[in-house]
């Protein structure tokens, strides 16, 4: 083989390489659909799994794990393969069970510590069966011994504190990239952009305005997605999109005390960060859907929308500045809030990276789940919505501080009831062993891991048993919830105390949501109006997404490389886009020393957000509200804050965090949804016959 044939090869090669792509792509949605079909023939009462995979072109197994229902029952399951439990768990460490008398009520709850004998520790749930659990999504726990409670400390010299500059504003100007339009200040001008490229709109924007412009929001347009036909995947558009060569530019590498260095490739809300060849000139293009949905409204309205913010955050922070996104201005805000005095005028330590690396793996975010027939009608009555109002504000009064304890099974069984219930109460995060009672007939309470790629799932199936982490607001419910106790048995357990890191932080956020809804609801101008409402989701976005970035993800780098150097891609790196020019890919690069990295926070907040959704008291109305307090099989989906239903609830609402919102009415019948396509799609319809129903 010659050069020139050695060429041609490798080309030949990069050929198969993107139908490959294409393929697989392809292949996951047939996948998706042969599941989908086989949940639908196990709702059969005469159903056979031996029949069904052959036709699959499974095995009996892999449909049983699809559908349990299914499982043979001359399944042996003493002889079947245990699944793996976690460390703590095993027969060498005692758990500690806690149950409820039958008719306890939260006020009076009676908790028994009994540790299990070794076979018990070590029993298989009889459904789902031992060929399902090999699927399982396995979640890490904490050594035993000396190597386990070394975890349980904060890293070295690493704090969130006070910080003691002003941030800096960046001039910012909005662009609509579909008409032309920018706003720049009181100033409104039109620009031609050519074909949407970063390029053209660099060379637009700048000059329009030649004294420099640092961030750019795209307020309508989604120029990144100009040439979406052209890939198989968005996120490669996107990444071609950003990564265009553009003459006198060249990816940003960061600077100032907010260092943000390189593109961020994201399918929806990407972030281009460029600097002049001269490195005097820094600017971000982004997406203002960051921040809140626009609904056509013009850039005039969006920057006066981003004023109004402005202002009504001075109210309560002489120093603050609207940074890039939500995240951002987010944790700036509250670093602002840490005490200049008293406590925790040292700051607040970050925890040890063993345990952000366990919370980061075992504290899920919102429930996101979809529940299809069998366990909902084929034709549902109607479909009602309800959403939680700026939920994750109600949840922010209590949060972990201090150096976490570990609480083993053993020593969780050493203490007494009262000891035992005060420290569910309390801000933990546990490892469990439960078990769905043998009569229960509702949605499921606590979050397992669930098979395949998905992140979680919910068991419901009376009688099935699991291994999963929760904290202590989920366990809490599971044990006191109005139907029936669940059987919870604790295996491991990280225990802080409580303390309010959070709670002037979300009060002035949720003053200022309260103040931008009233101008809202009362101001006569319409644009005004409209303004004052982004502005208050703006805000809700920034409690929300500041929470959010406390969890701190393991860092992702992303990066491209030349086709004709594709020998240069980091060996551990994944190739995430490619075009003719050039391979975009991302590699792990683990966690970063960030001073403000509170996984801790983010997971309590989530886990309370969670068992609202199930159950929540409206003291002053003397009433509850949540799943837990609809019929069997009117549920139809969790989607983070929000329950979708098949018949109206008069619950309480009084525009507070956490009240459950009539958002959509849809009457029926409705067929059921089975995709989150189609829940989206209802959803729409919903909310559109329900705002026609209260115009009229």
């Amino acid at each position: 083989m010659d050069a020139q044939s050695y060429n041609t090869a490798l080309a030949d090669l990069r050929g198969v390489r993107d139908q490959i792509k294409k393929t697989r792509a392809a292949l996951v949605k047939l996948e998706a659909d042969r599941d989908r079909r086989i949940v639908q023939l196990a709702s059969y009462e005469k159903a056979k799994a031996e029949r069904i995979a052959p036709a699959a072109g499974l095995g009996v197994a892999a449909v049983v794990a699809l559908a349990p229902a299914l499982a043979p029952d001359s399944l042996d399951l003493q002889q079947a393969p245990q699944p793996s439990a976690p460390k703590p768990s095993t027969s060498q460490t005692p758990s500690a069970a806690v149950t409820l008398p039958p008719q306890a009520a939260p006020a009076a709850t009676a908790v028994r510590a009994e540790p299990a004998a070794p076979d018990e520790a070590r029993t298989v749930s009889a459904t789902p069966p031992a060929a399902a659990h090999k699927a399982q999504r396995e979640l890490p726990s904490i050594p035993a011994g000396l190597s386990g409670d070394a975890w349980f400390a904060h890293t070295t010299g690493l704090a969130s504190t006070r910080p003691n500059f002003t941030q800096q504003a960046r001039s910012t100007v909005f662009l609509d990239a579909t008409t032309g339009i920018l706003v720049h200040r009181s100033q409104t001008h039109h620009l031609d952009l050519a074909g949407r490229s970063a390029a053209d709109i660099l060379t637009a924007v700048f000059h329009t305005v030649p004294e420099g412009v640092e961030r750019i929001y795209i307020t309508a347009g989604d120029p990144w997605h100009r040439d979406a036909d052209r890939y198989p995947y968005l996120r490669d558009a996107v990444a071609a999109w950003l990564n265009a060569p553009i003459a006198g530019w060249r990816t940003d590498t960061g600077r100032g005390r907010d260092r943000m260095a390189g593109h961020f490739v994201h399918a929806r809300h990407p972030v281009g960060r460029y600097q002049s060849e001269t490195g005097d000139l820094h600017v971000e293009i982004r997406s203002v859907g960051e921040w809140f949905d626009t609904d056509g409204d013009d850039p005039h309205i969006i920057r006066d929308a981003f004023v109004l913010l402005w202002q009504a955050l001075r109210r309560h922070w002489d120093d603050a500045v609207i940074m890039g996104s939500p995240s951002q201005t987010g944790r700036d805000l509250w670093t602002r809030t840490i005490p200049a005095r008293g406590q925790h005028a040292d700051g607040f330590p970050v925890l040890s990276e063993e345990l952000r690396s366990l919370l980061h793996a075992t504290a899920g975010q919102g429930r996101n789940e979809l529940l299809t027939p069998p366990r909902v009608p084929e034709q549902l009555p109607q479909l009602v919505e309800y959403d939680r109002t700026f939920a994750y504000a109600k949840h922010t009064w209590k949060s972990p501080v201090g150096t976490p304890c570990r609480i083993t099974a053993r020593t969780f069984a050493t203490w007494s009831e009262k000891e035992q219930m005060r420290a569910l109460y309390g801000c933990g995060h546990w490892q469990v062993r439960v078990t769905v009672p043998d009569t229960w007939n509702h949605v499921g309470l606590l979050p397992a891991p669930a098979p395949a790629d998905r992140a979680w799932h919910y068991p419901a199936q009376p009688g099935t048993t699991f291994t999963t982490w929760a904290g202590g607001p989920e366990i809490h419910t599971a044990l006191t919830n109005p139907l029936t106790p669940w059987k919870i048995e604790i295996l491991d357990g990280i225990l802080w105390d409580d303390g309010k890191p959070l709670d002037d932080w979300a009060r002035k956020l949720k003053d200022t949501w309260t103040n931008l809804s009233a101008q809202a609801h009362f101001q006569g101008n319409p644009q005004q109006a409209r303004a004052a409402h982004l502005a208050s989701r703006a805000v809700r976005s920034i409690l929300l997404y500041g929470i959010g970035s406390f969890a701190q993800r393991p860092r992702m780098v992303t990066g491209t490389t030349p086709r004709t150097m594709e020998r240069d891609v980091p060996p551990d790196a994944e190739i995430i886009g490619f075009d003719d020019e050039l391979i975009t890919w991302q590699k792990p690069t683990g966690f970063t020393r960030d001073p403000n990295a509170h996984p801790e926070w983010s997971a309590a907040i989530w886990s309370a957000a969670r068992a609202a959704l199930l159950t929540q008291r409206h003291r002053d109305d003397d009433t509850y509200a949540g799943a837990l307090h609809t019929p069997p099989r009117t549920v139809v989906a969790f989607r983070t804050d929000a329950l979708y239903l098949t018949q109206p609830h008069h619950w309480p609402y009084h525009h507070q965090p956490g009240d459950y919102l009539l958002k959509g009415h849809l009457t029926g019948p409705v067929t059921a949804p089975t995709t989150e396509e189609e829940l989206l799609a209802l959803r729409d319809l919903g909310r559109a016959a329900l705002t026609t129903r209260q115009e009229g």
